[in-house]
């Protein structure tokens, strides 16, 4: 399958979903990284260092990546950036979504998530603007919204427990983002997040996700099936 992960900001897909990436890309999937921003200005980046950061998490994780142009701590739902991603829908034509939930605290993330719901809408169109054929990706999974600390139910989880020290090394690659910021207090702080739902499906780690629709096994057990 193709699959494509749209965060806010680069690292925020690594963060949620990163040992799942892992588990996709050895499971035979192909999978794409969509940052809606480039992630600046924060207090120890700069675009070039974020550049680099993502390139190299991206390699850690066998997957492609692409930067649109939307504007860090303004990330709002928009026509421009609607169409922008409808386009990357229509060209790489992925089965499968995964993107921010929209219960969030950072703005850019309910932006991110909203953005992504109307592309996917936008990338079925016909006599529009848009680049090449109509095309609805099937299936939208949401990952787990590190800014909010209370308990929310998932709607599964992905067990990642041979993933995680490769998961912390992808992370680790945000040198600017978790290690200058806080000595890798953020990256902690994920892994205990992965054993918290770890141990609610009785493994050692787990990321957790999120869905609308009715869960369809048939579906899910494909996408978890080498391929």
């Amino acid at each position: 399958m193709k699959i494509a992960c749209i965060g806010a900001h680069p690292d925020d897909v690594e963060l949620s979903m990163g040992g799942t990436i892992l588990l996709l890309k050895d499971l035979g999937h192909e999978i794409l990284l969509i940052d809606l921003t480039n992630g600046e200005p924060t207090p120890f980046g700069s675009p070039e260092t974020r550049k680099e950061e993502s390139k190299k998490s991206a390699e850690l994780l066998g997957a492609k990546r692409i930067t649109l142009d939307g504007k860090n701590r303004y990330l709002l739902d928009d026509i421009k950036l609607r169409k922008q991603l409808a386009n990357v829908f229509r060209e790489f034509q992925p089965e499968i979504l995964f993107t921010h939930y929209e219960f969030d605290v950072h703005p850019d993330h309910i932006g991110a998530c909203q953005i992504t719901q109307a592309a996917r809408f936008y990338s079925k169109l016909t006599k529009c603007d848009l680049v090449g054929n109509s095309f609805f990706p099937s299936h939208i999974i949401y990952f787990f919204p590190n800014h909010v600390h209370i308990n929310l139910l998932p709607s599964f989880c992905i067990d990642i427990s041979n993933y995680i020290q490769k998961k912390r090394k992808v992370l680790e690659s945000y040198v600017s983002q978790f290690i200058k910021k806080g000595n890798g207090a953020v990256i902690e702080q994920a892994i205990e997040v992965n054993r918290y739902f770890g141990i609610r499906i009785n493994k050692q780690y787990a990321e957790p996700f999120f869905i609308r629709d009715s869960l369809d096994l048939n579906f899910y057990s494909k996408l978890l099936q080498k391929q």
